[in-house]
């Protein structure tokens, strides 16, 4: 199948590892180039160098976009020095180790800007040029926990609303040729993440949840999450706006 988007102009937030890490390399496959943008400049380097480097189209740009005012400085600077950014890939979140539903409502705040609010910020700037043009792609990475609702309450929520607001934009700008979606992982393994933490300090735990919450009976990996990312980003979605596509391994 020909996805369509060769030699596009692709934005990948948390790129440097995990699932934007894969994900940015899986687009990268398809001929798109790469902004890749995370916190740490050194793995950032090591993914974009593992895409082709420069000479191919790619570059990244190491910003924390927690800081105030980062989210449209970046997105300006993009679209300023490169041109039109025509899909973009929102893979910044996590729970901030806020895991107490009575925990300061500063707390909750912050847990919704790491997974919803940047997005909200980078999206204000990069939309409208596609929308302009009469085409985009908008792919956020949400979680399972957005259905589930165990774990870390600030998280789930925040990505309940994160779900809420790709339905709700997504339907916004359906008519002007942009695609809003969103995929929901399940529990995937990558170095650093919460399921790598868990497998290292707590195996008799993570052995309990792959016995009753995971039809697989394993963890997914992300590269089994970067095929449907890719997929969203493509040509072939042109009915699919708003979208909430969970990919969990038959997580119970």
């Amino acid at each position: 199948m020909d996805l369509g988007i060769a030699d596009k102009r692709v934005l990948v937030t948390g790129a440097s590892q995990g699932i934007g890490r894969a994900i940015a390399l899986a687009l990268a496959r398809e001929g798109c180039r790469i902004a890749a943008v995370a916190r740490g400049e050194e793995r950032l380097r090591e993914a974009v160098e593992a895409m082709g480097g420069r000479k191919a189209g790619h570059e990244y740009v190491a910003a924390d976009l927690m800081e105030e005012g980062a989210p449209k400085r970046v997105a300006r600077r993009l679209l300023e020095r490169g041109g039109p950014v025509e899909i973009v890939v929102h893979n910044v979140g996590g729970t901030l180790e806020a895991r107490d539903p009575l925990a300061p409502v500063e707390d909750w705040a912050r847990v919704w800007r790491f997974n919803v609010g940047i997005a909200i910020e980078m999206n204000a700037v990069l939309i409208p040029p596609m929308q302009e043009r009469g085409w985009g792609r908008v792919i956020h990475v949400s979680s399972l926990a957005a259905e589930q609702l165990r774990g870390c309450g600030p998280y789930g929520a925040a990505k309940a609303y994160l779900n809420a607001y790709t339905k709700v934009l997504g339907r916004a700008v359906a008519p002007t040729g942009v695609v809003v979606t969103a995929i929901m992982p399940g529990a995937v393994l990558a170095e650093g993440g919460h399921w790598d933490w868990v497998q290292r300090q707590k195996p008799a735990v993570l052995a309990d949840y792959l016995r009753h919450h995971q039809a697989t009976g394993r963890l997914g990996t992300p590269e089994e999450i970067a095929p449907f990312a890719v997929f969203l980003a493509s040509q072939q979605v042109t009915f699919a706006q708003g979208s909430v596509v969970p990919v969990d391994g038959g997580t119970m």
